[in-house]
């Protein structure tokens, strides 16, 4: 099976990239799963029932999110209800939504997406390395293909997480530098891995909102509104080939597509 991940998708130009280029993508690779990073697809920041409904509208059939998932209010109908929505892992016992959850589609085997969000340079939630552990035990029960979204800031932390579960996993692949990495490798137990997917938006920006603002912000530390950039629309992420009976990853291929 191929499995298409979407690294963040940002605002209004990463959701019109999804729309144009996923279909494309599902015939070009004769993908079978779909999933996404959904944290910063509505006005650049957080996920609502609306913005969720369009990506899945593309033939996104599974989305992830991160540490800007508590943004919009409207992101408790996702927590509520919508099994295609998976937030971070690691919150707490009793924290609305799930951070797991097995895809069946026609002809394939279980599938199981994790997402986890890391603690470096980032806020505390429980420890994703005793999290994942414990639910990819529990998940390995039902299926050996697991894909984990690791939203985290430090590179050490999602190596080492990558490290720690190769050969437990199928794939990992970071997100939320927004700068994609040319470091896919699959590693000796048969997990793919990549450090960051990058994001799917407006690349004439600095990662993603509008230039002026930021570097305003760096030179006088004063508050500024960081809108949306525009310009040099791309699809980011990665596809991984994966074994359907063994879960290991045969092979890892980033994914950079621009949209007109």
């Amino acid at each position: 099976m191929k499995l298409l991940f979407i690294a963040d998708i940002v605002g209004q130009p990463g959701r019109r990239a999804v729309t144009e280029l996923v279909p494309q993508l599902r015939h070009r690779h004769g993908l079978s799963l779909v999933v996404a990073n959904g944290e910063n697809a509505a006005g650049g920041s957080g996920i609502t029932v609306n913005t969720a409904e369009e990506i899945f509208a593309a033939g996104v059939d599974i989305i992830t999110s991160g540490d800007h998932l508590w943004d919009q209010k409207e992101v408790m109908g996702l927590l509520d209800g919508e099994r295609r929505f998976v937030r971070p892992l690691n919150y707490p016992a009793g924290t609305p939504g799930q951070g797991s959850v097995i895809f069946q589609g026609p002809g394939l085997p279980p599938v199981a997406i994790m997402n986890l969000q890391g603690r470096t340079f980032m806020a505390a939630l429980e420890n994703p390395f005793h999290a994942a552990l414990a639910e990819v035990e529990r998940l390995r029960r039902t299926t050996k293909v697991i894909f984990i979204d690791f939203h985290a800031e430090a590179t050490s932390e999602k190596v080492a997480m990558a490290r720690m579960l190769d050969g437990r996993v199928s794939a990992i692949v970071g997100t939320h530098t927004h700068v994609q990495t040319a470091d896919e490798q699959i590693f000796p137990g048969g997990t793919a891995f990549l450090c960051d997917g990058g994001f799917t938006g407006p690349h004439e920006s600095v990662i993603g909102r509008e230039i002026e603002p930021v570097i305003r912000r760096f030179m006088t530390n004063m508050p500024q509104k960081f809108e949306v950039a525009r310009g040099r629309v791309l699809l980011q992420g990665a596809v991984v080939e994966i074994d359907d009976s063994s879960g290991r990853a045969v092979k890892i291929q980033r994914v950079s597509d621009g949209v007109e």
